[in-house]
């Protein structure tokens, strides 16, 4: 990091980091509480006094779920720099291995990041939709909560961020400032048009989702449907079978064949015929 250029960076959720922000920065009201505010929406704002950028990233920590998106504002002047966030952002960390020489570097190189890491969330989620659409065949092989479901979930959550971080990076380039110059701005360009490929690409997995989840309820319907034609066939053989059955079982006088000792052989051939007759009939009409 040059003499001529400064960076600090504070964790807003505790108490020493609000303080450093608060007093010890030099930074107007205003920009003080977009560092710190709890709740925030990607955003860029340029002003005399320096730019404010409001960025997200998604959440890489080991147990974390990806659709859970980190913040991280961000106060830069050409000569300085103050970022606040919460959480461990992977992207925060790659910049202090290498620390950059301006404010127009740090902004440029956090997109970039940023972005490179988006990109591998939206290859994991491609990679799983994959594997799920290549088990949609078998409805065994889904859980009771589908992987569509969950897919869907996590691309919207992702695009809720990713749209306004778009904008967020075309305010930035149009705003009027010192802090850019043209190659910085031709690469702020650059990650604008891979945020509008990444956004096409969540959009197009929400919507195979939604294709192979509708196809997976079709699977799932044929089934029910098979199995119900099974249990209804079975149920039109043995109707009539169970009435000859209880006709024959009542114990009155007056039954055919009580003295009969062929009258049983000559019922049960007489009942096979019929079932063998319901069968046929039932494959005569394809409902077999």
């Amino acid at each position: 990091m040059s003499s001529s250029f400064s960076w600090s960076h504070y964790d807003f959720s505790k108490a020493e980091g609000i303080k450093h922000v608060r007093t010890e920065e030099g930074i107007n009201e205003f920009m003080e509480n977009a560092l710190l505010d709890e709740d925030s929406r990607p955003r860029a704002l340029a002003t005399l006094e320096g730019v404010l950028v409001i960025l997200r990233g998604v959440n890489l920590n080991p147990g974390s779920d990806l659709e859970d998106m980190i913040s991280i504002r961000v106060w830069a002047r050409p000569d300085r720099v103050v970022s606040t966030g919460r959480r461990r952002l992977r992207s925060v960390q790659a910049l202090k291995e290498q620390p950059p020489e301006s404010g127009g570097e740090f902004i440029c190189r956090l997109v970039a990041e940023l972005g490179d890491y988006m990109g591998e969330a939206v290859d994991r989620l491609e990679a799983k939709l994959e594997e799920a659409e290549d088990d949609v065949k078998d409805s065994r092989t889904v859980a009771r909560n589908s992987p569509f479901t969950a897919l869907r979930r996590q691309s919207a959550r992702i695009r809720r961020y990713l749209g306004p971080q778009r904008e967020a990076l075309e305010q930035l380039i149009k705003a009027p400032s010192d802090l850019f110059d043209d190659h910085q701005l031709a690469g702020l360009r650059e990650e604008g048009n891979r945020l509008t490929l990444m956004l096409e690409d969540l959009d197009l997995v929400r919507e195979r989702a939604m294709v192979a989840q509708e196809e997976f309820l079709g699977i799932v319907a044929h089934e029910q449907n098979a199995r119900m034609l099974l249990l209804s066939i079975v149920a039109a053989v043995f109707l009539p079978l169970s009435f000859v059955t209880g006709l024959m079982g009542m114990n009155v006088a007056g039954l055919p064949g009580t003295e009969n000792p062929s009258a049983f052989l000559i019922l049960a051939g007489l009942m096979t015929l019929l079932a063998a007759g319901i069968m046929l009939l039932f494959r005569y009409r394809n409902w077999l």
